[in-house]
């Protein structure tokens, strides 16, 4: 199986006056291809600094991150925007969709980006609506429909330029518990079509989605357990 995230001894701290703030501490990882992994944690410990880590948002102290083969390091700025846009889907709680936008503009937004045109932008942001079942909402903006349709269009904007690995930071942190179980199930249907997927959650029950939970705590990895069982959603 192709490692695509090899993490060694990363260390994040930050300085606050004549203190030192450590976010993590000596974290070393790997995830493979079309795994599913969940971060865990409480307030504090680290998962949503490593999940920046690991979308080129943020960058280390200190130790060694590999992304699909190249150190993250070496990358100068316009790479790393390149890495940003076309190998890593982000998927938020609070969706970041631009209002003005319709479903179909939104998640064709960062084919913009790559320079790809006009119409090959909304053929294949069409594509990406209707594989997560919104066909019918293309020219819908984001007021106009409910909250775990946005999330659904957030999930296409993320798909559009099939990227390596997706990172979901609490993506079910604004919907009802249905919604919620509704969002899971397609993120299950999209790993077991291929997608590598990668979420933080301190929910225990959202967690349990994944095949792997890896729990951290005061910036260390706690445990990482790997999980045969899938939860089936009633």
């Amino acid at each position: 199986m192709k490692e695509i995230i090899k993490l060694e001894n990363i260390v994040r701290s930050y300085i606050m006056g004549d203190e030192v703030i450590y976010a993590l501490r000596d974290i070393s990882l790997r995830i493979f291809q079309n795994e599913y992994v969940a971060f865990m944690g409480p307030s504090g410990s680290g998962k949503t600094t490593l999940m920046n880590i690991l979308g080129c948002l943020d960058t280390p102290s200190s130790g060694t991150y590999i992304l699909n083969g190249n150190l993250v390091s070496e990358m100068g700025d316009t790479e790393l925007a390149r890495v940003r846009n076309k190998e890593i889907g982000f998927i938020f709680q609070s969706f970041n969709l631009l209002p003005k936008l319709t479903a179909l503009e939104n998640v064709a937004l960062p084919l913009v980006y790559a320079g790809v045109p006009l119409n090959e932008r909304l053929e294949r942001a069409k594509i990406a609506l209707t594989s997560v079942g919104l066909e019918n909402r293309l020219d819908h903006k984001p007021n106009e429909v409910s909250g775990g349709q946005r999330q659904r269009i957030a999930i296409a904007r993320a798909l559009i330029n099939n990227p390596s690995i997706l990172l979901a930071d609490e993506p079910t942190g604004n919907l009802d518990s249905k919604t919620s179980y509704e969002i899971m199930a397609l993120f299950e249907e999209l790993n077991q079509k291929g997608n590598t997927i990668i979420l933080v959650t301190h929910e225990e029950d959202i967690a349990n989605y994944a095949k792997r939970i890896v729990r951290l705590r005061d910036g260390k990895i706690e445990a990482d357990e790997q999980k045969n069982i899938l939860k089936t959603i009633e």
